[in-house]
């Protein structure tokens, strides 16, 4: 059998397949970025779930495209996890982004695929290899446009009082926003990119305010001129998307890529479906 996962900070999706290609089960845990979680964070969020542990020898191959996963030390780390847990298992590690590329992209035909969730990336795909120009520096550094981005800055105007008052009084009603808590769960608890990406589906709720549109409008700029546009041919290869900011916010994304007569193409909340099909065909 072969396992399938597809990790973000926040969750991630198990599939597992039999030789037949048929679904032997569909399960979800945490997120397992290693960049910000260690040895005994992963191991205990993946024996803690029934299906993966029960069948955890019974498991051949395992393929896991993970968020944090994009240079070799995270990717040692969680490989070392995995081989303690799945030990009868030939075990592969990519960084998420190749998820995105084999859900969406067609064999052989040029595209830009980026991941708008929790966390932001942008990868060049030339028709056989993968290729990036950026290395990525995590959520404090970078990751525009994604969801701990926009929770950060809805965050920093709240607490700056730039919040226009009665988006502010609204949004202090539908979180737990001392600043002790805040403060506590930021720089003391673990994800903390994952905890201020749900402050996103506000943005996202309230997004015909003309305070969230600007932001919403703001990330996607910087995503496009800093990750999209250092491919010269940008304007010429379609531009596929993955992940839930991209999916909810798609018709603001769409107009701003539009605006620069760039190439639409899919827009999907999550990679699973392209994934499962993509490792179907692995299986002879």
């Amino acid at each position: 059998m072969i396992l399938i996962a597809d990790s973000g900070s926040t969750k991630t999706d198990w599939i597992c397949l039999d030789s037949n290609k048929n679904i032997v089960f569909d399960t979800q845990t945490q997120g397992l970025n290693p960049q910000i979680l260690n040895y005994n964070n992963i191991e205990q969020r993946i024996v803690n779930n029934f299906e993966l542990y029960q069948k955890r020898k019974d498991i051949t191959h395992l393929y896991f495209y993970g968020a944090g996963c994009g240079t070799e030390v995270p990717r040692k780390l969680i490989k070392k996890v995995f081989e303690s847990i799945f030990e009868n298992s030939r075990i592969i590690v990519k960084e998420d982004t190749y998820a995105a590329v084999y859900s969406t992209v067609t064999v052989g035909s040029k595209s830009i695929v980026s991941i708008l969730g929790t966390g932001s990336n942008c990868t060049y795909y030339d028709g056989i290899d993968i290729v990036q120009k950026i290395t990525s520096m995590g959520y404090v550094l970078m990751d525009d446009a994604s969801g701990n981005y926009y929770g950060r800055q809805m965050l920093k105007d709240y607490f700056f009082n730039k919040m226009p008052p009665e988006l502010a009084l609204k949004f202090s009603k539908e979180y737990k926003l001392d600043p002790n808590i805040v403060k506590d769960t930021i720089y003391k608890k673990p994800n903390p990119q994952a905890y201020l990406a749900t402050f996103a589906k506000f943005l996202i709720d309230n997004k015909n305010n003309k305070y969230c549109l600007n932001l919403i409008n703001k990330g996607i700029s910087l995503f496009i001129s800093n990750q999209i546009e250092q491919f010269e041919d940008c304007k010429k290869i379609p531009l596929h998307f993955i992940g839930s900011i991209a999916y909810y916010l798609k018709d603001e994304l769409q107009e701003a890529l539009n605006k620069r007569d760039m190439i639409v193409g899919s827009i999907l909340k999550k990679p699973k479906d392209g994934l499962i099909l993509y490792h179907k065909e692995l299986i002879k």
